[in-house]
């Protein structure tokens, strides 16, 4: 394996051609007294999207005639490239899109941790294969989620706020990413204030699969929103609604639904609406639960202590906390 430089840059593609091709990405800034270069990958070919240099250790010898370093050299250029390209977006926007799926997941993360997707970029880092997307850093709104109508297989989205309350998102992009994404099986919206009962019901009735959800501070969030869940998503197992508007009807609602014996973890905090029917609810139906929190929820009295330390005497809870005035 040899590293050779090539000047001026070529564009940030898959290369073509056989034994020698390489992948031609941005180089970091250079040392003092050197010419900005572009680092070139050579006798590392590419098989469909994956670099020769990362296959099994085996493969890799008969390719580099036995240096087992090769692999870490490639991915930490590869690593270093990627940084470079976060930092001069702009200059390469129109190279990121021809990226291969597996350089776009890496890009993607890296993006998403530096909080540097926005809408008018998303479709740029997109690909149909896409399956995890955490924006929870990333100044987006519903332009962005309606960018997603490719991507089929996306099974995770993170667009939690942990601060402020995000404004951009409301029921309008939550329909959108259900219609767009059936396989969905994680979605999590705390803090978007503006989402309302009719994106959680699209997103009940078109994503079936879905296994976590959370609804934390979305104070449009109604008990229609977990009559819906209850009623359409049977390998719910965990669902925040913390600090919303849901009542004890909609609470049971969850709980006696088709998830009842799927569903492991409940938050509902603050919650100033529910009494310790909704408790007892959860309590009743829901075998496999043992994460139940519902701290700071005003009307709940003794009398849901009472049922909980039986259940904790007994091991089937392993996290409990509530407030009793």
């Amino acid at each position: 394996m040899r590293h050779s430089c090539h000047f001026p840059p070529q564009s940030l593609r898959q290369p073509q051609g056989g034994r020698g091709a390489g992948l031609h990405l941005p180089s970091c800034p250079p040392a003092r007294g050197s010419r900005r270069h572009f680092g070139t990958i050579t006798r590392s070919r590419w098989v469909g999207a994956v670099p020769r240099s990362l296959l099994p250790a085996a493969a890799m010898s008969r390719l580099s005639g036995g240096w087992d370093g090769a692999g870490e050299e490639v991915q930490l250029l590869l690593d270093l490239c990627l940084q470079c390209l976060t930092k001069n977006l702009s200059r390469y926007a129109a190279d990121i899109k021809s990226l291969p799926p597996n350089i776009k997941d890496k890009l993607i993360k890296l993006m998403s941790r530096q909080g540097q997707i926005t809408d008018s970029n998303i479709s740029e880092v997109l690909h149909p294969a896409v399956e995890s997307l955490d924006l929870r850093d990333c100044d987006i709104s519903d332009n962005a989620l309606l960018q997603l109508y490719n991507c089929k297989q996306l099974k995770k989205i993170n667009l939690n706020s942990c601060k402020e309350n995000r404004l951009g998102i409301t029921s309008e992009g939550v329909i959108a990413l259900a219609l767009s994404c059936p396989y969905l099986r994680e979605a999590s919206f705390k803090r978007c204030c503006d989402i309302t009962d009719s994106g959680i019901l699209a997103l009940a009735l078109n994503c079936q699969f879905l296994q976590i959800v959370n609804l934390g501070s979305c104070s449009g969030i109604m008990d229609a929103s977990l009559q819906a869940l209850g009623e359409n998503c049977k390998f719910l197992h965990s669902v925040d609604f913390s600090s919303t508007q849901v009542t004890d009807d909609g609470v049971t609602a969850l709980v006696s639904g088709t998830c009842s014996k799927n569903l492991k973890e409940i938050h509902m905090e603050r919650c100033v609406n529910l009494t310790d029917v909704a408790v007892e609810a959860v309590l009743t139906c829901c075998p496999k639960i043992h994460i139940f929190l519902f701290h700071g929820c005003p009307l709940v009295t003794d009398r849901s202590r009472d049922v909980l330390e039986q259940l904790v005497i007994s091991n089937k809870i392993k996290q409990v906390t509530w407030t009793v005035y």
